[in-house]
């Protein structure tokens, strides 16, 4: 690795008679991997929270709650649990029956009610997220999404400015190794 002195700024960008083209080559990569990471962390962020905003505003039009009844007595709690598995029947909107395992009190009696959940298809599904908890959804999975999205071109940014500086120190040690033994030449002591 290189020894730097103090950091300046934008030096790359300043003119410089000792500024070297692969100075410039960097600047411009430095640039474009640094718009590369802003744009894809941005734009993925914005279209997965835009796309799980929908998806959780399309379950909360869809999914219907529906009166179901106990097939049979829920057990006893015995893991000190305050629910306990048990069978229910329903019928969809369409009129078809179904059955399912549900959460419900321990010992509740055969033919208690217990509203579920169903999809247009009557299958069970979780109580959809209100319009607070999926835009909180939306927006940490949106973070989630950029900041993964963003991380691509940096990291491959990163590896080539590497490869830069590699070149750059192989480069000056040709010239050194070239230039290096004229050094002492020509003078007198």
């Amino acid at each position: 690795m290189a020894v730097r002195g103090p950091e300046v700024r934008l030096w790359r960008w300043r003119r410089n008679p000792l500024r070297r083209r692969a100075d410039k080559v960097e600047a411009w990569v430095v640039l474009a991997v640094w718009t590369c990471t802003v744009v894809a962390g941005v734009l993925a962020g914005l279209g997965a929270s835009r796309s799980v905003e929908q998806g959780l505003a399309r379950e909360r039009a869809e999914w219907r709650p529906v009166v179901a009844r106990l097939i049979q007595r829920a057990p006893t709690a015995g893991t000190g649990s305050d629910h306990v598995w048990a069978d229910v029947s329903w019928r969809a909107a369409d009129g078809s029956a179904h059955t399912g395992q549900v959460r419900v009190r321990p010992g509740s009696a055969t033919g208690g009610q217990v509203t579920v959940w169903t999809d247009p298809r009557g299958r069970l599904v979780s109580r959809p997220a209100t319009a607070g908890q999926a835009h909180l959804r939306a927006v940490l999975l949106g973070a989630l999404a950029g900041v993964s999205s963003a991380v691509v071109p940096f990291v491959a940014g990163r590896a080539l400015r590497g490869r830069l500086e590699q070149r750059r120190l192989d480069q000056w040690e040709a010239e050194w190794a070239r230039f290096g033994p004229l050094w002492g030449r020509g003078r007198t002591g």
